[in-house]
């Protein structure tokens, strides 16, 4: 029966500021709760092409709009915290993860961004690997004179889990390297994964011994690692592909495929069909052929991932953000599946926004069952883009429609048309809510004061008598990336909220001392006991001092989430300073407010929303509240520890000879320095190249130390 052809979403390009946030936000919290599923429990609910396309949304609106790059959605994160079964090891080279592509004109890009960050002219070779991107769990193996000494899992990225003993029962990871140019310190890196047919025969035990069954291959594989038994993980023929390095006393080959070869050589087992392209052309070409052989492997891959083959050319390159800017992963498309929207529900997020969710008829598209999806706005459900054209061909959904459900592209799942051919006789156009459902104060859609356009998302004027915002800034408040407070999760927030002893922050670090005196204490409330609320009282008393970067973004200010709360905590080192320069940046033409604004990626925007959370009374009453119960300390870059512009304020100016001005930005950052794209007093250094105008002029009459390039590679010691 034919459908109504679906028609693309609006571009990231099209949308307003305020939609743009709103998207932004619901993804975070979506993709913070699918981490915890896929990393901590193995066992995720939505497919990795599901979960690609949260980020590759997330990542989109990044790029068009900057001040919104914060991890809600997590571009800074990687992973999942460490579990507490295992014990930890400290990656001394952070595990990063890698950025992810779906069309051949996003790798068209990718290549070109690349040669214009290295101003590498097109007739100069830029050579790339490809290889095939393998669905198991990442492991780290950090081998000392030849020995295999640690082996840990990702994890969130800087801190993994010990699974050494475990490791050396897989038989495709060497215990000894033996080859004469093995470096004294060296940590291979790379997947451990499950063959289809040790998969199937795993769930074949399974299903014997009356235990679950696995999902798919990696679930398996990693469940498998993760063993506390090591005997367990004996009897899984898990295998290893090497494809990266961690830290190296030395590196024995200059490019990323002489170094997979090294690995071979070694007697490690590397992947055979990786190639090195020295065209755009090729790696497309090899990125087919892969897909098309993709069945026949034996084991699960979900893309092919590009590295730029030059490490000098890696180094200068660099990372951004949670992944390095030489390397990319091109996912393989996702799929479609048809089923009914059941009912759509309302829920009120911690900014007041209304946001529709479909509840659908449960579904399975690609082996993972959906019963829920995006709506993302009122004007998407009457078939009205951002910028105000039609979308799906003007066409509604409805309560009862037959629909569309696409498991990659945006938020994902997302309802992605309608089959006008199933609609019900006697359905009705959905009426969207002009009043909160969780207050039942009016709910209004703004004008955008930048555009003058009317904001697609409708919200609640409740405010902080808004208990579904109250409550989902408390949930913010514990969330994962914020104080984490162990056993206060979303649904003890509820509970303690409805019962009204916690409804702000700083009631957490009281209840302690108000259980004591309750009439009806914890401890004799059903479900609880001593040692439950023994625990909670620990955790939380743990969390009495915390990093500022999580203390900041734990504030809930719009716009600032991880990213921007880093920037923060990094350029002004206490919260007193940044409270004293917001506060006095309430004067937009103040030295304070042009300070705030030129810190690298915090913009006018973010540097608006900052001074409006200061400039409340409420929001001050409950900070004073708030340090009076916990400690924000600064953060120290182990990276950047040693590092002779650690913690200075770094500005550059003209033009630059030897690296972009996006390269030198990077490579300050990497050292610990902070950017700042204006001259102050509070600048430490100028980096003048040619061409230098009003900011060397500046500089020099505040007597700031000034250096031409030469100077700057001589200071961080880059020759």
């Amino acid at each position: 029966m034919p459908v109504s052809t679906p028609s693309a979403r609006p571009h990231v390009e099209q949308l307003g500021f305020d939609e743009a946030r709103r998207e932004h936000e619901a993804l975070g919290r979506e993709i913070a709760e699918h981490d915890r599923r896929y990393y901590e429990d193995d066992a995720p609910t939505i497919s990795d092409a599901e979960y690609d396309a949260l980020r590759r949304r997330y990542e989109e609106i990044e790029a068009q709009f900057p001040e919104l790059r914060t991890p809600e959605s997590l571009s800074e994160k990687v992973g999942a915290r460490a579990s507490d079964k295992f014990a930890k090891i400290r990656h001394r080279v952070p595990m990063l993860s890698l950025a992810n592509a779906f069309s051949d004109e996003a790798i068209e890009e990718f290549v070109a961004r690349i040669r214009r960050f290295l101003q590498l002219p097109s007739d100069k070779p830029l050579v790339l690997t490809a290889e095939p991107k393998i669905d198991g769990l990442s492991l780290s193996l950090r081998y000392e004179r030849g020995s295999l000494v640690t082996a840990a899992t990702r994890g969130d990225g800087t801190e993994g889990e010990d699974v050494t003993a475990n490791v050396r029962t897989i038989g495709e990871i060497p215990q000894r390297l033996r080859a004469a140019d093995v470096p004294e310190i060296c940590e291979v890196r790379g997947e451990v994964y499950l063959s289809h047919d040790a998969f199937a025969a795993i769930n074949e035990r399974q299903s014997e011994a009356g235990k679950p069954l696995f999902a798919n291959p990696r679930n398996a594989a990693a469940g498998s690692l993760r063993q506390l038994d090591p005997r367990i993980t004996a009897s899984r023929p898990l295998k290893f592909f090497a494809y990266s390095w961690g830290e190296m006393s030395s590196l024995p080959r200059r490019t990323q495929f002489e170094m997979i070869a090294c690995f071979a050589a070694w007697g490690f087992k590397t992947n055979p069909l990786t190639r090195r392209c020295s065209t755009v052309e090729e790696l497309l070409a090899h990125y087919r052929f892969i897909e098309a052989e993709r069945a026949q492997l034996g084991y699960d891959i979900d893309g092919v991932v590009y590295k730029v083959d030059d490490l000098s050319l890696q180094e200068r390159l660099g990372f951004v953000s949670r992944s390095p800017r030489w390397a990319l992963a091109h996912k393989f498309p996702a799929q479609n599946a048809t089923t009914v929207l059941e009912g759509i529900e309302i829920n009120v997020g911690r900014t007041g926004s209304l946001n529709p969710l479909a509840r659908l008829k449960p579904v399975t598209v690609g082996g993972v069952v959906v019963s829920n999806a995006t709506l993302h706005n009122e004007d998407y459900i009457r078939g009205i883009g951002s910028d105000g054209q039609p979308i799906r061909n003007g066409v509604d959904i409805r309560i009862g429609d037959t629909v569309i459900v696409q498991r990659a592209g945006d938020v994902i799942p997302k309802v992605l048309d309608v089959v006008l051919e199933r609609r019900p006789p006697d359905s009705k156009p959905y009426e969207f809510p002009t009043q909160c459902p969780a207050c039942g104060s009016h709910a209004v859609r703004e004008v955008n004061p930048r555009t003058g356009k009317e904001d697609s998302v409708r919200r609640c004027t409740g405010g902080l008598i808004c208990p579904a915002q109250a409550r989902e800034r408390l949930k913010h408040f514990v969330s994962r990336y914020a104080f984490d407070i162990e056993g206060l999760g979303e649904q003890r927030i509820e509970e303690f909220y409805s019962e009204g002893l916690v409804t702000r922050p700083q009631d957490i670090f009281t209840l302690q001392s108000r259980n004591s005196r309750a009439l009806q204490r914890l401890e004799k409330r059903e479900g609880w006991g001593e040692t439950s609320v023994k625990n909670l009282f620990a955790a939380i008393e743990a969390r009495r001092r915390l990093p500022l970067s999580r203390f900041i973004y734990a504030l809930g200010i719009p716009h600032v989430g991880e990213t921007s709360a880093k920037l923060l905590a990094r350029h002004f080192g206490s919260f007193d300073a940044l409270r004293q320069t917001a506060c006095a940046a309430s004067d937009r033409d103040s030295e304070a407010f042009a300070e705030l604004t030129s810190i690298g990626g915090i913009g006018r925007v973010v540097g608006d929303a900052i001074v409006e959370f200061f400039k409340e009374t409420h929001n001050e009453e409950m900070l004073d509240a708030l340090l009076s119960e916990v400690t924000p300390e600064p953060e120290e870059s182990q990276a950047a520890k040693n590092s002779p512009v650690a913690g200075k304020t770094v500005v550059f100016t003209g033009s630059l000879e030897q690296m972009t001005r996006e390269e030198a930005k990077a490579m300050a950052e990497r050292l610990g320095a902070k950017v700042a794209g204006s001259v102050s007093k509070k600048t430490d250094l100028i980096v003048a190249g040619p061409g230098a105008g009003s900011k060397l002029d500046k500089a020099r009459e505040l007597g700031i130390k000034i250096l031409d390039e030469d100077g700057w590679f001589e200071l961080v010691g880059r020759s």
